[in-house]
Order: C-alpha cells, then structure tokens, then sequence
C-alpha cells in the first residue's frame, strides 16, 4: 500500500504563479503522496495507484489532465490512463540515482489541470543485492621490514559495495597463513577498514614474498563477495612511517577549471632521514572516473587535472592518497573533490584515454585516443558530429555510446612525419551550431628498423711512419635514419691480429665519433699497411649494425740513415786496410763499399760519393755501385797509405747519410806493407789535443827505456858471440853440432818486434788509446853459425809486418849434399816453437831466390 499524505510541497510557489496565470487561483493546493518501490524494476512495472490515491476513477485521468509536470534530467516515471497507475518509465538503479545515499527518494509532482492542484509523489527506492563487493585494485604490494615487530599493522585496501544495508559490505576474511591476521576497523565515517597484523616476525632470508588472498561479502541472500591478492615483500630496513598533516583533506573546485590545473597539496612527513625521508605519494584508491580527470604527482603530492571537470556527469570525487618511503611503510588521508557547477551548453569531450606516442610499426586501427563526447542539450542542439581536421592519416571510429576511438587510417612512417598535431572537432547541430575543439599531439615513436649506413663502400687512409701517438688517422661517420637510442651509433673495431699482435693494440676508434687513433708509432719498415673492419652498431633493441673495411697504409719516412754492410767497422774503432798494388792500371778495383737503407722509394735511393782523399785525383768512387777504383796509375812518389772518406747518402727530404773511412796501402806484396808499417799514419791523426801529446811523450819516454834494454842486451849478446868466435879459433869446432842455433842481431830484433807497441791517436783525445799487442812466438829468429849462404826462410804468422828483418824470423840449418827428396832438413815446429799440427795454420811460405825450394 501506498503512503498518502498531504503537505506544503518546496514548489507550491512555482505551482501558485501558474494557477494565477490559469486564472484559477483559489483552486490551487498541494498534497504529498509517498510510494517505496525496489530497485531493479522492468519498465511499465506499477509503482503504485495514482487515481485512487487522488480519488478519482482510473478513467478520470485524462479527462482532469492529469500529467507530471516534474522536469528531471531523466523521465524515469511514467502514468497509465488505463489502470490509474504510476509505472516506470525505464529501468530504475537505486545506485546511479542515489550513490552513498542511506534513503533514496525521488520526488515527482503531479498536476491536475482542472483544479490546477499540484499533488507531490516521493518514491523511496529500496535496495536489493545486486552489486557485488569490489576492491579497486586487484592486486596490492605491502613491503614489510623483516625486524618489523609483532603486532605492527599494515593498512590493507578496503572493498566497496554500492548497496546499503544487509546488502552493502558486511565482513572480510583472510586466507590462511602463519605470520598473518586480519583486524577490520569501523571508521568514524562508518566504513570498515581491514588491516594486515602481524602475528609472528617475518625472516626475509627464509622467505621474503608472502602472497595472501584477502575476501570481502556482503550480508545479502545470496551473498556476494570479491577478492583482492596481497603480496608481502620483506625488506630489510625497518624504520617509521609517513604521517599526513590532515588525515581527511576537502577542496572545491569550478568544473570549467582549466586541464593540468593544481588543485591541492596532500603532504607527508616522515621523522626518518635521507632517503629513508623521502616519501613517494599515490592513488590508494581512486575510481575510474577520477582516475582520467586527475593525476597525482608521485613527489610533491599535488593533485592536478589533466582532464576536463562536467558536474554533470559526476559532482564529487573521493579518492585516499597513501604515502610511502622507502622502506614501504605507508599513511593514507582521504581526498574529497566537489566539482562546482557552471553553465555551459557546448559540446563536451573528454579524453579518456591518450596515448602520447604511438610506434611507426603499429598496425592499421591501432588506438590512440578513447574520446568521450557530450552534449547536456537535448534535441539537435545535443546531437553532436565529430570530425578529423586536415588531410591526416587517422579516423574517428564510433566505440559505444558518446565513446569515439581515435585510431590510426594506415600504418605511419616515424622517418617521413615524426610528429602530428590532431585537432578534432565536435559540433552540435544547433542553430547556431557551437563547437568544441580538441588537439591532440602525438609522436611517432621510433622504431629500430634502419641501420647505421656508411657512405662509402670502403675507407682508406695514410699515415706517415713515426707518427705521435695518439694521432687521429681518419673519421669514419655512419648515418642512422632513426632517433634516439636507435640512432645513437656506436663504432668498434672488429678482432684482427697483425704479427700476431691485436690490431687493437696498434689502433683505437672513438666509440662516440668514429675518430680513428694510432695507439702506437709506426714503422714502415716494420709493416706497410693494416686492413680494419669498421663496424658502426645503433643502440637500439635489438641492435642493427653494418660493416666497413678501413685500409690504413703507412707511408715511408727518411728516418733511416744509409747502413755501411762492408767494409764492417769493429768495435774497436779502427778501419780496415786494403791493398793496391803499384802496378795497377787506370780503372783497377780496389775494394767496394757496399751500403743499405731500411727505407724504400727515393729514401733508400743510395749514391755514393768520395768525401775526402789524402790524394786527391788518385781514386774515384761509383755513384751508384760503391766501387773504388784507381783514376790514374799509381806513381813511385804516391805515400804508401791512402786515406780515403766515401759518403753514402740517399735521396730522402731531408737526405741521410753515412761515411766510411778506408785505408788503402800502395804495394805490390804484404811484405812491402809491412816494412813499412809504421809510416802509414796520417799526419792528421798527429793533430790530437794536449792528451795526445802527453800520451806520445809518455810513449816516447817508453820506447827510450826499450832502446837501452835493448842496446844492454846487445852489448852482452855480442860479448857471447865474440867468445864463441875465440872458442873457433881454438880448435873447438862445433860444426858437428848440427842442432846447436844462435841467436843474433835478428834475434833482438824479433824480440822488439815481439814487444813492439802500437799507438793509435786521433783529434779527440778522449777517443785515443794505446795498444799492447801479445808476444807472437812466430816472429823469433834463429841462426846458426854455417847460415852465411843458407838461403833465408821467411814465415808469416797470423800478425801483420812490415818488410823490415824486425819482422822477420830466419831460421838456418847445415844439411849434406846429395840428399833423397823428402829428407828432413830440421824442426821446423819445434824452432818456431809451434806444434806439428799448427804450421798449415800459420800461412807459412818460403820466399827463397830459386823456384824449386819447398816447405
């Protein structure tokens, strides 16, 4: 049954000015009638009998013109002249009229034109369970310190159920486990809050994720329920958590607030330090509506739009912003959002979705905009036409309702139009038609579908030898069509051995800028060229690369100064002797330089050259074989030795070149040179410095303590002679002693020329030295008395003499006349104090006057 009562309705004055307009002021009253009716109904489902409850007849409608007169955004009610009865006009969802409310009821009025009586209808709405609990997030993360102590409680996301009463959220259970409970808390604002508490202490190294299932039920028959899955992550920091200045935080805002607009400041502070201080703030929860009109940033806690207001699609927004640190301990404050209205009849569109960037390879009907579009007009005024401005590559597809998708026409090409900035329009077909523009800009997101291409098909580059190290050789750029990380190029060498060395330890490459570096100097003389292969690789995911080869050739400095192979200069510092004889003709070939240069090309292009000559005009030298010849003949008045200075220099810039020092002795035989031996020095090796002189004093001073050893010795050698010759006369004849030998004049004169000193002194004094040679036992002198027409045996040992009898070793022997061939004559080993076996390597000869004498 329905409720009627009569009472002063809030629009009698409205109902009043009409009755006097009708002329039928003293008619005009108000009455309240109340109906209750459950949510849920079908439509032309009766809600009760308006004709009996107006006592009139069911026909009586129509006649007294009874009508609802109320003029709600939605007709939801609607009367039946047949029955009498007020039926609904639509389906009816107490939650979209009433959402939060405790009571839901909807007031109509109703006119009876006759009278001109206004009857006012409340219809509460009850509830039924047709919601079920729902939490906003499917899933939560709630970090937890493994030192956290028993107890501690940890705030867990709560479930919402549009229903009131038995039907609205009723408990929450957790699922089972050994660290966990559940404890709800009833709000002051009457909602129960569940918290996480924790019964026994967590061992992050015994397991450090815990995963829980927390369930929500309301108390309707059935009754529904929803879940929500937990997962614990244990830390290892324990430490105190944010705390929020107000724990509930109200603002008021215009609906026609401009997008990206900073509505308010939600703060936390946290007693800790450093980073553990540092709070990051986020949407705890938040429905979808709010969630496309505001954005909270996630380090100064302001909460700005960044979609448009409509107080007409929704007038309050509740949201809780929770902050957490870095330890993951949380608070929570709630958010209360009242959107104020303001009147505006054009067209409104919303983004509900937008994706800033979308990739070039997305395929044909990829989304990039979800567009709510709405009119509060009604008629043509509210129908509303949507459209793409300009020749763009993008269409509008109809999704649902006043949902349009915007959605790519074809597939886009980020190296052709890296960006495009989309204006669409949404027109009403009112006169005159108002419009509302949107721009959108998007960006064609790269893409790693290019790699890096290098504009030649091969590098070469040179080098010049002896180059510094660290000097930049040649760059090598590669050009990458893509952006960003897939056209960043990186260079790098590929793995190659020279020598069976790495060629990255001759050579480096800039990663960034392809510099190539020569790590080392080169030597051309040590390789002439290096073959690299480039590779230039993008950053990209996956990576593309391309190769390049790199000829690097080194090219010839002239750092290598002619090197003098023959004659070989000792250690010593001395220069060898050649023999020219004094027979020798115009042209006759000496000795040759012979000379080589490391370098190549013109830098080891030799020529020699005749520097300087004690003779000048007597050799010449072949500017490109080395040959040293005689230019005239040689005459009786040239000196005996010739010091000659060849150069040989090659043809490099600046040209290099070395000299050699020779010393050729004018003779016809060894013997020749070695009488006179000691005149082959140069006077300028005499011009030597005040050291010079002191040491040919010194030398001198020495050579006069030999001579008077000398002469002694003489003087008692002669005396010996003498009284052998007395001994001859006597009739002691020693004639029969064929192996008795004397030693003589020649004797001493060997022994001198055994202990003979050479000096060798240059210009600089610090370079001259004195040489004391070692005896050599070939050069003694043995005689015997019957040698007077012996012919003399002349030896040579390994040492160079002179032509003098100093330099000399005769040795005499008495033999029989008549003697066989092969006869032994003495011993000659034994005499010269040699073994047997030693004579062929002494170089022995006879230098006898008759051509049949042998060895």
């Amino acid at each position: 049954m329905a409720k009627i009562s009569v009472q002063p309705h809030r629009d009698c004055k409205g109902l009043i000015l009409l009755g006097v307009l009708l002329g039928n002021l003293g008619e005009i009253g108000c009455t309240h009638i109340s109906y209750s009716v459950p949510e849920e109904l079908d439509k032309g489902s009766k809600v009760g009998d308006i004709a009996k409850d107006l006592g009139l007849e069911p026909g009586e409608l129509a006649e007294r013109g009874v009508r609802i007169v109320s003029r709600g955004r939605t007709r939801l009610f609607a009367l039946n002249p047949r029955s009498g009865s007020l039926v609904t006009a639509g389906r009816i969802d107490r939650e979209e009229l009433c959402m939060g409310a405790i009571k839901c009821q909807l007031n109509i009025e109703i006119l009876m034109e006759d009278k001109v009586k206004i009857y006012g209808v409340d219809i509460e709405v009850r509830d039924v369970n047709d919601n079920s609990p729902y939490f906003r997030e499917s899933e939560v993360e709630i970090k937890m310190s493994e030192t956290a102590a028993a107890g501690m409680r940890f705030p867990l996301p709560h479930a919402w159920d549009p229903d009131i009463g038995e039907n609205s959220l009723q408990s929450y259970e957790l699922s089972p486990n050994t660290h966990f409970s559940l404890d709800v808390r009833s709000g002051a604002d009457g909602y129960q809050y569940p918290e996480l508490v924790l019964e026994r202490a967590v061992d992050r190294e015994e397991r450090a994720v815990h995963h829980l299932v927390l369930t929500a039920s309301d108390g309707g028959s059935p009754a529904r329920s929803g879940t929500a899955r937990i997962r614990v992550t244990v830390v290892d920091v324990n430490d105190n958590a944010p705390a929020f200045a107000q724990s509930e935080y109200r603002v008021n805002v215009p609906e026609n607030v401009a997008v990206s607009t900073q509505l308010l400041l939600v703060n936390a502070t946290d007693p800790d330090e450093g980073a553990n201080a540092e709070v990051m703030y986020s949407f705890r929860h938040i429905d979808d509506k709010a969630a496309q009109v505001f954005k909270l940033d996630c380090n100064l806690g302001t909460i700005s739009t960044i979609g448009e207001l409509n107080h007409e699609e929704s007038g309050f927004y509740e949201m809780e912003v929770q902050a957490m640190d870095n330890a993951g301990y949380s608070a929570w404050a709630k958010v209360l959002i009242t959107v104020l209205d303001v009147n505006d009849n054009a067209p409104e569109v919303v983004v509900t979705s937008l994706t800033g960037s979308v990739p070039e390879d997305s395929p044909r009907g990829t989304l990039i905009a979800l567009l709510n579009v709405n009119d509060q007009d009604s008629g043509e005024n509210g129908q509303v036409i949507c459209s793409i401005q300009g020749n763009l590559p993008f269409k509008l597809e109809k999704s649902y309702g006043n949902y349009y998708s915007l959605v790519t026409d074809t597939v886009l090409d980020r190296e052709q139009v890296p960006s495009y900035n989309i204006t669409l329009t949404a027109t009403d077909r009112g006169s005159p038609p108002l419009c509302t523009e949107v721009h959108i800009s998007l960006k064609v997101a790269d893409t790693n579908d290019n790699p890096p291409i290098f504009p030649q098909a091969s590098y070469s580059a040179y080098i010049l030898e002896n180059n510094p190290r660290g000097a930049s050789i040649i760059s090598v750029t590669a050009h990458d069509p893509d952006c960003d990380e897939n056209a960043q190029v990186i260079y790098s060498l590929a793995e190659n051995t020279l020598q069976g060395v790495s060629v990255s330890s001759y050579v480096s490459i800039n990663s960034d800028t392809g510099i190539l570096y020569a790590l080392r100097s080169f030597d051309y003389e040590q390789f002439r060229d290096l073959q690299l292969w480039v590779t230039a690789r993008d950053s990209g995911d996956p990576p593309l690369s391309s190769n390049v080869s790199l000829s690097l050739f080194v090219l010839d400095q002239n750092d290598n100064a002619p090197e003098i192979l023959y004659p070989a200069l000792p250690t010593d510092g001395s220069t060898g002797v050649e023999l020219a004889p004094r027979s020798a003709e115009p042209g006759y070939l000496v000795t040759k330089v012979v000379a080589v240069d490391r370098d190549s090309g013109q830098n080891a292009w030799l020529s020699y050259r005749l520097l300087k000559a004690s003779e000048p005009g007597l050799f010449a030298v072949g500017l490109h074989t080395g040959e040293v010849r005689t230019a005239r003949a040689l005459l009786d008045r040239d000196a005996l030795k010739q010091s000659l200075v060849v150069a040989v220099q090659d043809h490099g810039q600046p040209p290099l070149s070395a000299t050699v020092t020779l010393t050729v002795a004018v003779a016809d035989s060894i013997p020749d040179v070695l009488a006179d031996l000691g005149s082959l020095e140069s006077p300028a090796e005499h011009d030597g410095s005040g050291l010079t002189l002191y040491l040919v004093v010194a030398v001198a001073a020495v050579s006069c303590v030999f001579l008077a050893f000398v002469i002694v010795l003489l003087a008692l050698r002669m005396r010996r002679w003498h009284k052998s010759r007395l001994l001859q006369a006597a009739g002691v004849g020693l004639a029969g002693v064929g192996a008795s030998h004397f030693v003589g004049v020649d004797g001493v004169r060997a022994f001198l020329q055994t202990y003979s000193h050479e000096v060798s002194l240059t210009a600089d004094s610090r370079k001259s030295h004195v040489i004391f040679p070692q005896p050599n036992y070939a050069d003694t002198l043995i005689s015997h008395e019957s040698c007077g027409k012996s012919e003399p045996l002349l030896l040579s040992g390994d040492s160079v003499f002179s032509k003098d009898k100093h330099s000399l070793t005769q040795i005499c022997y008495s033999v029989h006349e008549e003697l066989a061939k092969g006869s032994v004559v003495g011993n000659l080993a034994k005499d010269l104090r040699l073994r047997a076996q030693d004579l062929p390597a002494r170089k022995l000869w006879l230098n006898a006057e008759k051509k049949n004498t042998s060895l």
